[in-house]
């Protein structure tokens, strides 16, 4: 016999509401450009490991200079290829001598003849722009379609540029809100003094969310670190800066920009936080720090150790905190967050819409039934 639940007498008029996604569990999406490494850390000749979302991926400087990426397994015992040994414009693998194009096409087996060469592993899309290497870890048709995000002004001599990042144990949606929510300035007290951050607006795309902000210092010194920053120094009290910061989440990209009264931009932030494990819990930052050059461009340089080091200290209270936030998720086992910041919850809409869907997951491709056993 089957049996009716009876009918909520409310739910005619007050229907129940869509389970809303758990933006924690969101894995981010694959089909974009994503930077794995530094040019500097992939020396002509080498080999180095990365990972995305628990993929592991090997990037190579071939004798060109050309930088290649490619599936972290051999396909004969899947042991990883970064073990290997760059051979010209392949890597051979470091147990047996199995050798891959940059296509990662199996070109050579030492003890098997040429026409038995068994299948290859998997090739990722690969670019270099401004000291950092991108792959595009998703659908390798849409690689051409999808241009590189623009890196604001590192490229620009009137700017000087920091290139900073570290592994930070929280989801990269975390990051996201950190950098995105200005209200969090308490956080900094101990660095910036008492200030107080306002919103002039917020703005909403299909892909990206921005808002403006203005600041007013209600106590404390301004710092040297922050003085460099704006290029001017602050020392009336509660009068709103005239400078506007505006942050904005480009899917998958941030970007934090400070304009002077005249439209200057004094300091322009590109940053990304790329998935390191499967479960995306851990997330590597890779982010581009321009400080627009003073009249007497020396001067930057000069005081550069000092901006470093102060920025480096805001930087280690937000990891902190965040890493608290992934602590207390992980604790609850599941969201719990009471969100009363209109952006924010705009740009938690924007992560899960853009954002993986549920039964996507980057992994590993499966062998080929058609490779040969040896």
């Amino acid at each position: 016999m089957h049996v009716v639940a009876p009918l909520d007498s409310n739910s005619v008029d007050n229907p129940p509401k869509a389970a809303v996604r758990d933006l924690r569990r969101v894995d981010i999406h694959p089909d974009h450009w994503y930077p794995l490494a530094w040019s500097r850390e992939v020396k002509r000749g080498k080999t180095h490991a990365v990972r995305f979302a628990g993929e592991p991926i090997v990037l190579a400087r071939t004798e060109s200079g050309k930088v290649i990426a490619l599936e972290d397994r051999c396909a004969h015992r899947q042991v990883p290829l970064s073990g290997g040994v760059v051979d010209g414009e392949a890597i051979r693998c470091g147990y047996h001598g199995w050798t891959y194009d940059c296509s990662g096409k199996c070109i050579d087996v030492p003890y098997l003849g040429r026409e038995r060469l068994p299948n290859g592993v998997r090739a990722y899309p690969c670019r270099e722009s401004e000291g950092l290497i991108f792959v595009f870890p998703g659908d390798a048709a849409l690689a051409e379609t999808m241009p590189l995000p623009p890196l604001g002004s590192v490229a620009d001599k009137a700017y000087k540029t920091r290139r900073f990042g570290r592994e930070v144990a929280c989801h990269y949606s975390f990051m996201h809100e950190n950098l995105m929510d200005m209200n969090h300035q308490f956080l900094h007290r101990k660095q910036m003094g008492k200030m107080r951050a306002r919103s002039l607006g917020r703005r909403r795309g299909d892909d990206w969310v921005e808002v403006d902000y203005t600041f007013a210092r209600e106590a404390g010194q301004q710092p040297i670190g922050e003085a460099l920053v704006f290029g001017q120094s602050r020392k009336s009290e509660r009068a709103d800066h005239k400078d506007v910061m505006t942050i904005r989440t480009q899917y998958p990209f941030q970007t934090l920009r400070i304009r002077t009264s005249d439209g200057t931009i004094v300091m322009d932030l590109w940053i990304c936080y790329v998935p390191l494990d499967r479960e995306q819990r851990t997330n590597r930052t890779f982010g581009l720090l321009s400080i627009k050059r003073p009249k007497i461009g020396a001067l930057l340089d000069v005081a550069w150790p000092l901006l470093v080091w102060f920025t480096e200290r805001i930087f280690k209270e937000d990891r902190w905190i965040v890493e608290l936030e992934q602590a207390a998720h992980d604790a609850q086992g599941a969201d719990w967050n009471h969100e009363v910041f209109p952006v924010i919850n705009d740009l938690r809409d924007l992560l899960r819409e853009c954002g993986a869907p549920v039964a996507r997951r980057v992994i590993p491709i499966e062998p080929s039934a058609e490779s040969v056993a040896v």
